[in-house]
């Protein structure tokens, strides 16, 4: 026969069961009601503590402004001037160019010292290369300038006299293919040589290589391009193209006037 004390407490356990079985029933229900946003989220990390996933989307960061892209300078204009007419500053003079006409005199000639002349814009030129030399402390001289079709005619006379046609035509050109003639060219000189080779190695050659296009001329036959020009390596002559010409040549690196203007080397004459 069982006791009350004994009946009671079967009856509180079932009890008690019964509360635990509602409880997580209620969890439960509420789960699948209310499920978990992803927002604050405990999620377990590889060491086993909490990260906290946020679903915040992330803050939008604005391009930055793209830097202006420079505009490329213009392309340098060949055809700015002639090539061929005698009182251009850009006419190219070689063995197969002769002037037109042969016995071409400048009307612009101006004396420069000396019994020299050049055409008024190279004589300001060169006034102003030998200003830049002397503030640089050497002294640049012109030794030669415009000469006439007789003038050349006489030179290349003597030239073929003491060389040889073949030699005098390496050294000399003939009256009416001579730059000289164009009153854009002089002959300089300084540091102890003048119209020699050994002014190039001369600290006035070597400054005219580097600086004689900021006013305009160029080493007309420089070395190396005798297969072009026709003439031996002349460091001593040089020629007015003017500043741009003469600047952009410099700074592209182009030695001669014929492969600028994509010229025909000239080595020899087209006639004997």
């Amino acid at each position: 026969m069982r006791t009350a004390r004994g009946n009671r407490v079967p009856r509180l356990l079932t009890a008690l069961v019964v509360v635990l079985l509602l409880a997580a029933g209620a969890v439960a229900a509420s789960e699948l009601l209310h499920p978990r946003s992803f927002a604050g989220v405990l999620e377990e990390s590889g060491t086993g503590a909490p990260a906290v996933v946020s679903s915040a989307p992330p803050a939008l960061v604005p391009p930055a402004p793209a830097a202006p892209v420079p505009s490329p300078p213009p392309a340098f204009d060949r055809g700015l001037r002639s090539l061929e007419d005698p009182d251009s500053t850009w006419v190219v003079v070689n063995k197969l160019r002769p002037l037109q006409p042969l016995g071409y005199a400048p009307a612009d000639l101006v004396d420069i010292g000396g019994g020299l002349q050049l055409r008024a814009e190279a004589a300001r030129a060169v006034g102003a290369l030998r200003a830049e030399a002397a503030a640089a402390g050497l002294d640049v001289g012109v030794q030669s300038a415009y000469r006439s079709f007789e003038r050349q005619q006489g030179l290349f006379g003597n030239a073929t006299a003491r060389f040889g046609v073949a030699g005098a035509e390496l050294r000399s050109a003939r009256p009416g293919f001579s730059e000289h003639q164009t009153g854009l060219a002089v002959d300089v000189g300084g540091g102890g040589c003048d119209i020699e080779r050994c002014f190039g190695d001369t600290p006035e050659g070597r400054w005219v290589v580097a600086n004689a296009h900021r006013t305009g001329f160029l080493v007309r036959y420089p070395a190396g391009s005798e297969l072009i020009t026709g003439y031996q390596y002349e460091p001593w002559h040089l020629r007015y193209v003017g500043p741009e010409l003469a600047t952009e040549m410099h700074e592209t690196g182009v030695a001669t006037l014929e492969e600028f203007f994509g010229l025909p080397p000239a080595p020899e004459y087209a006639t004997g």
